[in-house]
């Protein structure tokens, strides 16, 4: 048996990790061979492959992003790409494909199995850990760390300068890496997309910090915005940057804002996030074994199991307000 593997939507630290697995299981245990395809469905549309065998995925465990590369390419839209994906699969006697990836990724996966069968496995990545049928993603746990790391630095440089850092993580739609972090990493103010905030009340937690004689840590995930549906125009699209200068100006505190951006999605995966993808990994071949297709494998505790990729992908997974109102002991 000939199984295909690509990884598509953003990279993410881990992604080696259950390519490793996969061919090292499939191998081993099964017999088969892999075909890997390059950036994403974009590799599968145009059919461009990569061999997996064990001796390409030695020393991945550690190692960051992806061997195969990554697109949010959608073959949907692209011509004739549907054909274009029979095709290949057949030109590469591929029996079955793993796709690894986030909401878009596997969105486009359980399209492609519920309206033209085709025999597919899901293993869910992202960073931003949105997705509903899983308790954890791998990649999140990574980015949660190096966002800590980054506050913890700040800390420091805050109160020797007496300035408000704002701090902006990823997070277009959901909060997961700014609650993890800001509560880790001891910020005094954090915002998420889900939680609209009120200006005047941030400026007022960081007038009582500075009462305190601390400087304030602010967290901000990208996608948070004020009430009232006010923009954030003028600062390249930066909530960070915006929030910064408007504390500055309300408050009269010299503030500065330090983006971490795709540093979170970069480097090498912590140790959880490797444990999490490797049986991420053998759990998929597991699937395809079974001829569970049209699944994705999920963590549900520490177990494990199969879930239909429709509902795996038909909502977002964001953070609960009593969650978010737990954080608000600290603030200010």
């Amino acid at each position: 048996m000939r199984v295909g593997v690509l990884t598509g939507g953003g990279d993410c630290p881990g992604l080696n990790a259950v390519i490793r697995a996969v061919v090292r299981k499939g191998v081993q245990e099964c017999g088969w061979s892999f075909t890997g395809f390059r950036d994403g469905w974009r590799g599968v549309v145009d059919g461009d492959t990569a061999t997996l065998d064990v001796r390409a995925v030695r020393g991945l465990l550690p190692r960051g992003g992806t061997v195969l590369g990554a697109s949010r390419t959608d073959p949907f839209t692209a011509p004739d790409g549907i054909r274009r994906i029979r095709e290949n699969l057949a030109k590469h006697r591929v029996e079955a494909l793993i796709a690894i990836g986030g909401r878009g990724t596997l969105g486009i996966a359980a399209r492609l199995h519920a309206e033209h069968g085709l025999p597919l496995v899901g293993v869910p990545k992202t960073i931003d850990n949105d997705l509903s049928a899983t308790d954890w993603t791998f990649g999140f746990d990574t980015a949660v760390g190096i966002a800590t790391e980054a506050i913890d630095r700040l800390h420091t440089t805050a109160d020797s300068h007496r300035r408000v850092l704002v701090v902006e993580v990823m997070g277009r739609h959901t909060g997961w890496i700014a609650l993890h972090a800001g509560l880790a990493g001891g910020a005094n103010i954090i915002l998420v997309p889900e939680q609209r905030f009120d200006l005047d009340q941030v400026c007022a937690w960081v007038a009582s910090r500075f009462r305190a004689t601390y400087a304030p840590i602010l967290v901000v995930a990208e996608g948070a915005r004020p009430r009232g549906g006010g923009a954030v125009e003028g600062h390249a699209g930066s909530v960070g940057a915006w929030l910064a200068a408007a504390i500055e100006r309300r408050t009269g505190k010299e503030a500065r804002t330090t983006v971490l951006g795709h540093v979170q999605r970069g480097g090498s995966p912590s140790a959880f996030d490797r444990w999490l993808a490797t049986r991420f990994g053998l759990h998929a071949v597991d699937a395809v074994r079974d001829g569970a297709h049209g699944t994705m494998v999920a963590l549900r505790g520490t177990e494990v199991v199969r879930v239909p990729l429709a509902a795996a992908t038909a909502r977002l997974k964001t953070v609960d307000p009593a969650l978010y109102a737990e954080a608000g002991v600290f603030f200010g």
